[in-house]
């Protein structure tokens, strides 16, 4: 495989999102990585639909979208691993892997002899990193967590919804699973940091990554806000607590998002909308001004904004240099013509569909090319070869560890 870490291997023990997320990216950075999943029944996000997959005839597969969003590149091998031999042979994977990811329950994997200590017996350099809700440590550390919950917990339900007092008031969780997403890009970078120090050592280590503790780090400038400033945060809707204007605004036939980051942007902005007044009144002149006269300052753009359709804003606002943009809905974000220009949407061949659509990694290497020649797998679909390659399990092997529901 092509990529930047195609000689590293990865066992991916996790499920649901974070972990597999992580996964993915491994996946898509060319690593081999096996996804061990229980049989018949395999990734809970498998049956997480619909939608589902589409066969070649238009009917449903077993495998919901939810799947497919995280699992790319991936292959899929089934292990029982409650059973004594299934535990062997994931202890014998590990020996051959760099990176093992797991999403257990603390201590889960401890009794089947899958947990840290037993895979550095038999891997002193392995790179383990488990994902958990609330970590390995701690009163909360036997609770299990899950986004929704994780989002409320640390604090970005609080700062997210429209403000009190106005109609719809009330938290919300952003659309995506953003505690999973940031968790499993933490994990990724972790994991590499811990890649470089055993190069340079060769000693591998335990990751210890937690949702609550990602979700409460990525709060980036409203945690700042609030430890200068000893005051919670509040909701302000689509707006920004430390810019403004910074929100979606109104427009003759819409809304569109106005992102005016300095005091020359609010100029330009005025004399285009026909405003000019507001960008000379000392009570707006500038963006500290601004924000403590968002109340008065904000209806002022409103009205201005409600002036002209959204196209014609953007035309305007874009030409003289104004950050702006529209609020697009799936199709129109997938129909853009930079979405399309960076080709975004990749397609993988599929045993079932004969071809899968997902979004493409973002990231772009100019001497590793990314390649997406693996679609996300079906349940069990490399059991075998993996089995046979890394392990050199016999074609007996493999049929009586079936007989025995092994594998």
């Amino acid at each position: 495989m092509a990529g930047p870490l195609s000689h590293l291997k990865v066992l991916d023990l996790s499920r649901i999102l974070a972990g597999p997320w992580a996964g993915q990216v491994f996946a898509d950075f060319g690593a081999e990585v096996i996804k061990v999943e229980r049989p018949e029944r395999g990734d809970d996000t498998r049956h997480w639909g619909p939608p589902y997959l589409k066969d070649r005839d238009g009917a449903d597969t077993t495998d919901a979208a939810y799947y497919l969003s995280a699992n790319r590149g991936k292959k899929s091998i089934t292990v029982d691993i409650t059973t004594a031999e299934g535990q062997a042979l994931i202890r014998e994977l590990a020996a051959k892997c760099d990176i093992v990811l797991e999403n257990y329950k603390v201590g889960g994997l401890e009794k089947y002899g899958l947990d840290y200590a037993s895979i550095k017996a038999v891997n002193p350099g392995i790179v383990y990193c488990s994902i958990t809700g609330f970590g390995q440590t701690g009163p909360y550390k036997n609770r299990a967590g899950y986004d929704a919950m994780i989002q409320g917990m640390g604090g970005l339900m609080s700062i997210t919804g429209i403000p009190e007092g106005q109609p719809g008031a009330g938290p919300q969780k952003v659309g995506v699973a953003v505690a999973d997403l940031m968790t499993g890009m933490y994990a990724v970078s972790a994991v590499l940091a811990a890649i470089v120090h055993r190069n340079e050592t060769g000693t591998g280590q335990h990751i210890d990554l937690a949702l609550l503790d990602t979700q409460v780090a990525w709060l980036a400038n409203q945690a700042q806000n609030f430890l200068q400033s000893g005051k919670s945060p509040e909701r302000q809707g689509t707006g920004h607590p430390n810019i403004v204007p910074y929100q979606a605004v109104p427009s003759a036939d819409g809304y569109f998002m106005l992102a005016i980051g300095n005091d020359d942007q609010f100029k330009r902005f005025c004399a285009i909308a026909g405003v000019g007044e507001l960008a000379e009144n000392p009570a707006y002149a500038t963006n500290a001004a601004r924000v403590l006269a968002r109340e008065q300052l904000v209806p002022l753009v409103e009205a201005a904004t409600r002036e002209q359709p959204s196209a014609w804003w953007l035309e305007k606002l874009s030409d003289a240099h104004v950050p702006c943009g529209p609020i697009n809905t799936l199709d129109q974000v997938f129909a853009d013509p930079q979405v399309q220009a960076r080709g975004m949407v990749v397609e993988q061949p599929h045993p079932q569909a004969g071809k899968v659509k997902t979004v493409r990694n973002p990231v772009v290497f100019s001497d590793t090319a990314l390649e997406y020649e693996q679609g996300p797998p079906m349940l069990g679909e490399h059991t075998a070869e993996v089995l046979q390659k890394l392990l050199h399990k016999g074609e007996e092997d493999l049929v009586r560890l079936k007989a025995e529901g092994v594998i």
